[in-house]
């Protein structure tokens, strides 16, 4: 049995606000798959909840006149996962939640519900920051869009003021145009498991393939929130494309990243996987840019 004290279920989203700021102690549930987990535990015993289950207006993947690509926070994994616009402009992001948890967690699991928990080993978050994506809120002074990097306030805090809620990922053009990524999640087990480290990289390269225009790294569990790796990537925007470069990248990324002793690993060992996760996806990245496999050299560097 669930100790729940009321479930609250709004027609829309302004009514979702509305029940939001009668109930400022309700918690918001869509999937499920991490808040009936609380509960069970008893960490939620007695909570009240508003479910925006129904809500179909917060689901589905679109494209805004001026190209900004907009996820639902609604949305499954899985649908993120089949979708033809996220396959043709950011698989990468379809690959990455395709690695949460198991088929029935991504059949009901959310986009919304992944960023909003607030931990920094969820698998879109890294990704949708490689992205430079933006958080769409809504709430009872109107609508607000804001950086992913500003919606992480601290482990498990996000940007959420009374009477708000998260109601679309916006990816814009300029973010994902002539870019190709790859994301990598490394974890004890293949299958149902939390990641140790996750890393995901996005580049573009110039029009001779010669260069770096642009590079976006960013890491999971590297840092109390998901977070970008700042002093490389300035560092390395415009650097010539060497068979060296690879290296010199994963140890740069030792910079930027900050992880902690756990009892799921010790701090040394994930700087490690950092710098190799970050060579590897850094190779993947450039070679995803040439479909005649003219940058293979870097599957081997």
């Amino acid at each position: 049995m669930y100790d729940i004290k009321a479930v609250y279920e709004p027609s829309d989203i302004r009514d979702a606000i509305r029940l939001l700021l009668e109930h400022p102690a309700a918690k918001i549930i869509a999937g499920g798959s991490d808040v009936l987990i609380h509960i069970r535990e008893g960490r939620m015993a007695g909570c009240e909840l508003v479910s925006i289950h129904g809500l179909d207006e917060l689901r589905g993947v679109s494209m805004d006149e001026d190209g900004t690509l907009r996820i639902g926070s609604l949305t499954s994994f899985r649908h993120i996962t089949e979708d033809p616009l996220i396959r043709q402009h950011i698989a990468v992001l379809g690959e990455a939640v395709d690695l949460v948890g198991g088929p029935q967690i991504r059949a009901i699991g959310t986009i919304g519900g992944n960023t909003c928990n607030g931990v920094t080993s969820a698998d879109s978050a890294s990704t949708l920051m490689a992205w430079d994506a933006r958080i769409q809120i809504d709430g009872p002074e109107g609508r607000r869009i804001i950086p992913i990097q500003d919606f992480y306030l601290g482990p498990g805090k996000v940007d959420l003021r009374p009477g708000e809620l998260q109601t679309a990922i916006l990816i814009p053009e300029e973010s994902y145009e002539g870019y190709a990524g790859h994301y990598i999640k490394y974890g004890m087990r293949s299958a149902m498991e939390i990641a140790t480290i996750g890393c995901s990289v996005n580049v573009r390269l110039s029009e001779d393939r010669s260069h770096l225009r642009d590079l976006r790294i960013a890491f999971g569990v590297a840092g109390p929130v998901p977070g970008r790796a700042p002093l490389t990537e300035q560092r390395f925007r415009g650097a010539r494309l060497t068979d060296s470069l690879t290296d010199k990248i994963g140890s740069s990324v030792l910079s930027d990243v900050h992880p902690r002793d756990s009892w799921r690993a010790a701090r040394d060992f994930r700087e490690h996987i950092c710098s190799v996760l970050a060579r590897r996806a850094f190779r993947a990245a450039v070679c995803g840019t040439a479909e005649d496999g003219s940058l293979a050299r870097f599957q081997n560097s």
